[in-house]
């Protein structure tokens, strides 16, 4: 069992730097005893992007998700993810092994995604209940490819990837199976903790970026609703959105009915929002590279939100406390 306080060195060169084996050669200086920064090189004409996220809504596959969701708000900037620092605070009474198997799925998402865990800092601590995992992701972008969520411009279409609620819906499978597959068949369970597969949003926003995009937002806490009203108000424009059009799994609108929580506002990590000149040239090209999209309305003049079902209208709202956290 761990002890409180920095993990041990032995530790440390056991369970977490042995476990990272994914190297870049921008990396001057990466993870290692008694080394307090990376050090990476650029060429002149590109941006060092970074960012940073806390997991903290589930314990289950928290490695992995730590990195995904930083690799995709650098994603989202347009910028290749070169690198990732984590920060992770442990509940007294933890096992060395759990802290090494939460290595192992990060690492697991860095070879996939070609990143590279070049630090951070690992303690246990009686002031958290469960794993916290603070990423932060380092990226970098040519100067004049460099993506924001406020470039949005009226008359762009606007498109989503995927499905929504993915994420939300695979921790609820995970978090809850025992209750759910007294209502639910286990086929329905096993796909949606399958989800969690399709939680990157990195080769969506590279295929996006190459046909041509105004702006991206990687769709995360408050769902596809919050996304969609932190990309208007960074870009000062409306949004016109059919509301049947976002794409949304049988599997997700099942559960979410089962707890009574609307999927629109639930964490969405796995789509992207984006707006583009031409999108249906956009969803034509994710879909020949087998990602599912969708386009689901237009970016307007003036600041109203307009979400459309049918004959029915009604404004979208500031984002609020995402759905998860009802259950």
């Amino acid at each position: 069992m761990l002890k409180t306080g920095k993990v041990p060195e032995s530790v440390l060169k056991r369970s977490i730097i042995k476990q990272i084996r994914t190297k870049r050669d921008e990396i001057l200086i990466g993870a290692g005893v008694g080394e307090d920064c990376a050090a990476i090189e650029l060429a002149d004409d590109e941006i060092f992007v970074t960012s940073t996220d806390p997991i903290t809504g589930t314990s289950h596959d928290i490695g992995a998700l730590a990195v995904h969701v930083t690799a995709n708000d650098i994603a989202s900037s347009g910028a290749e993810v070169i690198g990732v620092m984590l920060s992770v605070l442990l509940p007294e009474g933890t096992e060395e092994e759990e802290l090494k198997h939460m290595m192992q799925q990060a690492e697991d998402v860095c070879s996939k995604l070609n990143i590279e865990t070049v630090g951070g800092h690992t303690e246990v601590t009686s002031v958290v209940s469960q794993p916290v995992i603070t990423a932060t992701g380092i990226g970098k972008v040519k100067k004049d490819k460099l993506v924001t969520t406020s470039g949005a411009k009226p008359g762009d279409d606007v498109v989503v990837t995927k499905w929504i609620g993915l994420e939300g819906t695979s921790i609820i499978a995970k978090e809850h199976e025992e209750e759910l597959l007294k209502r639910f068949s286990p086929s329905l369970i096993e796909t949606a903790k399958g989800f969690s597969d399709q939680l990157s949003v990195v080769e969506d926003a590279k295929i996006a970026v190459s046909v041509g995009v105004t702006a991206m937002h990687d769709v995360t806490e408050g769902g596809i609703f919050g996304a969609l009203w932190e990309i208007a108000e960074a870009s000062g424009c409306g949004l016109n959105i059919e509301l049947l059009d976002i794409p949304v799994r049988q599997e997700t609108v099942e559960i979410c009915e089962y707890y009574g929580i609307n999927p629109y506002g639930l964490i969405s990590s796995g789509s992207m929002l984006i707006t583009a000149p031409n999108g249906s040239d956009v969803v034509r090209r994710l879909k020949q590279e087998g990602i599912n999209a969708a386009l689901i309305g237009k970016v307007t003049e003036g600041n109203d939100r307009v979400l459309i079902n049918g004959d029915e209208k009604r404004f979208l709202e500031p984002p609020k406390s995402d759905e998860l956290y009802k259950i």
